[in-house]
């Protein structure tokens, strides 16, 4: 049976396909505060913004595509039941063949009712619009976790990390709570590789730090877990 690996991913993960991070935005959207844009507060003071923001970073995902470490990851379901809990609201892990992954922060590519949390729907092509209404005549807005709302897949992140035989962390700085939460939610003894050039805090025995971005990450880590095959 295929020892079950999971992979909790951040920002930096998709970086390096020319996906902006927040960090990389220096906490600014064209001079607006990122709280400003994904926040219940701004769609409630300023809707029209918000829309606009998510518009055009699901524009700038139409011409993304995965990058090595995408794939590194998805090629790893050879040799592992391989499963990814992402911070990342991209479809790129998907897209790269994973067959399995768990969004933490919602997705950009689905927007869903603004009354009716569970009626979520894929948009076809990049723009949301006013007017644009789910089966129940309610306006539709971005499936994302805004700031200060509470993320629903956490209960299920947390059963996966706890199923894992061996943990990767990759492109997260693990500063972003809850998500940050999970590493403590292994099994004891469990083999954990951090990839990150900039190590984040991680007080956990057990620990092999890969300090390389994602892609060239990614490549280390399968030549380092074929000794745990």
């Amino acid at each position: 049976m295929k020892k079950k690996l999971v992979v909790l991913s951040g920002a930096g993960m998709s970086q390096e396909s020319g996906l902006r991070t927040f960090r990389d935005m220096g906490g600014l959207w064209e001079e607006y505060d990122v709280m400003e844009v994904a926040s219940p507060q701004a769609w409630e003071n300023n809707p029209e913004l918000v829309m606009r923001f998510y518009n055009e970073r699901r524009k700038q995902l139409q011409d993304c595509q995965p990058n090595e470490g995408h794939v590194g990851l998805a090629e790893l379901e050879n040799d592992f039941d391989i499963e990814i809990v992402t911070q990342n609201v991209d479809d790129l892990h998907e897209r790269a063949g994973s067959s399995k992954v768990l969004h933490l922060h919602g997705e950009l590519k689905k927007v869903r009712s603004t009354v009716h949390y569970d009626l979520v729907y894929e948009l076809e092509g990049w723009e949301l619009k006013f007017g644009d209404l789910c089966e129940k005549g309610h306006q539709l807005r971005p499936h994302i976790v805004w700031f200060g709302e509470e993320v629903p897949a956490m209960a299920d992140a947390i059963a996966v990390v706890e199923s894992a035989d061996i943990l990767v962390v990759v492109g997260t700085s693990l500063n972003v709570y809850p998500a940050a939460g999970l590493v403590h939610y292994t099994k004891q003894n469990v083999p954990i590789f951090v990839i990150d050039p900039e190590r984040p805090p991680v007080h956990l025995s057990n620990v092999t730090f890969i300090e390389e971005k994602a892609e060239a990450g990614v490549a280390i880590l399968k030549e380092k877990l074929k000794a745990l095959l």
